[in-house]
């Protein structure tokens, strides 16, 4: 190969890699966007905070499928191939979002989006790692990994914050996000399409790697990191699905934007505090997370009997914080235990794992809140999450000594 060659493969992968992470940063948006209108729903459809948790659970429902079913297929069938349906998958979801705004619109867009999503996201951190490696081939994964956790997490926060803007400040609330957001994901499939593809499919349809295989020892460290992952996002979906609902029904604020700003502080400072321990040690970065989730979680309640925005914005970003350093721990873990010809399909069974832990808690708790008052109701939904992350900890420090 002559040196101008590799340098055009070189620059064709490398601006590769940052259509990846464009998209994938564009589509985890677009999952949250919905986080401050759901107040907007509740009065249009005349439904309760336990069919907004519904509406937001079927996309957890549609992300683990796909996660389940599909998200290994990219270790065989490629990359590429993987994220244009991904892309096309979000544009239908968005077309249907933005045209049919009442409840059965809502699921059916809804299910869409989380069969987006857990293309996506079971693909995207893969495929940005084999780019830059061809790149890079001397470095290691360590800042393909930190871009896609800003991608993933960076787009769960910034969905809420430019919806609830649109809603507040623009024409047509429950449409023009979907609209943007549809236009963006048409222009990024277009862009991703000349992406390079990163896996020999005839070299792997003829070796088909096993959906599922962790190294020899590790399967214990695995099933401790997806325990931690489901703890983990259990409270990002809290906040993603009844956030807008309690700052509006608890504090009184009816402004679109402000009602999405929880549920953006959380993954924010999900993103930001994963950003800020990129160097620590794994050890340190599970500690520190150990504490903020438990901390973030007290708050939380707290501000429930002293409802002041500032307080639930805090515990927001402590909790999300907290949530963000053992997620960003956890799949380490996940990573390292995978053999490597399967890294895709165990990262999809790590995720089947964490986003049930963000739909199953949430639709939990809000049946809780139809039967009991809803603060001593946070007060236990606290304690068992704190608990369960912290034992989930304990475990996964436990099993990788062993």
């Amino acid at each position: 190969m002559s040196t101008t060659t590799a340098v055009r493969t070189t620059n064709r992968h490398l601006t590769g890699f940052w259509f990846v992470a464009t998209a994938f940063l564009t589509l985890m948006a677009f999952g949250t966007a919905p986080t401050p209108l759901w107040p907007i729903y509740q009065v249009t459809d005349h439904f309760g905070a336990f069919t907004v948790t519904i509406a937001f659970a079927v996309m957890v429902v549609g992300a683990a499928s796909s996660f389940r079913l599909l998200g290994h297929l990219s270790d065989r069938l490629g990359r590429r191939r993987i994220i244009l349906p991904a892309l096309a998958t979000g544009i239908v979801s968005a077309a249907v979002l933005a045209a049919w705004p009442q409840l059965p619109g809502l699921l059916i867009g809804r299910i869409l989006t989380g069969v987006a999503v857990g293309l996506m996201a079971s693909t995207a951190t893969v495929y940005l790692t084999d780019l830059y490696r061809e790149v890079r081939p001397d470095a290691g994964s360590g800042f393909p990994a930190l871009v896609a956790t800003v991608s993933n997490l960076g787009g769960l926060a910034i969905g809420p914050l430019v919806a609830g803007a649109l809603a507040q400040w623009a024409p047509a609330p429950m449409r023009t996000s979907y609209v943007i957001f549809g236009g963006l994901m048409v222009v990024l499939l277009l862009l991703v399409l000349s992406s390079p593809e990163t896996v020999d499919t005839a070299l792997a349809d003829q070796d088909r790697p096993v959906r599922f295989a962790v190294r020899e020892g590790q399967r214990g460290a695995f099933w401790s990191a997806a325990t931690l992952g489901f703890f983990a996002f259990a409270v990002m979906g809290l906040f993603s699905s009844l956030g807008a609902i309690i700052v509006r029904g608890q504090l009184g604020i009816t402004s679109y934007f402000v009602a999405g700003l929880a549920s953006f502080v959380c993954f924010a400072a999900s993103a930001v505090t994963q950003l800020a321990l990129r160097r620590a040690a794994h050890s340190t970065v599970l500690l520190i997370g150990t504490v903020m989730f438990p901390v973030g979680l007290a708050l939380t309640a707290l501000s429930l009997y002293r409802p002041a925005l500032w307080l639930v914005l805090v515990a927001a970003g402590l909790a999300g914080g907290g949530a963000g350093l053992l997620f960003k721990s956890a799949v380490v873990t996940a990573v390292v235990a995978a053999e490597p010809a399967s890294r895709a399909g165990v990262l999809a069974t790590y995720f089947v794992i964490a986003y049930v832990g963000m739909g199953l808690p949430s639709i939990a708790f809000s049946l809780v809140i139809r039967h009991f008052a809803l603060r001593p109701s946070m007060i236990g939904f606290a304690a068992v999450l704190s608990l369960g992350a912290v034992v989930a900890a304990h475990q996964s420090v436990k099993k990788q000594k062993m």
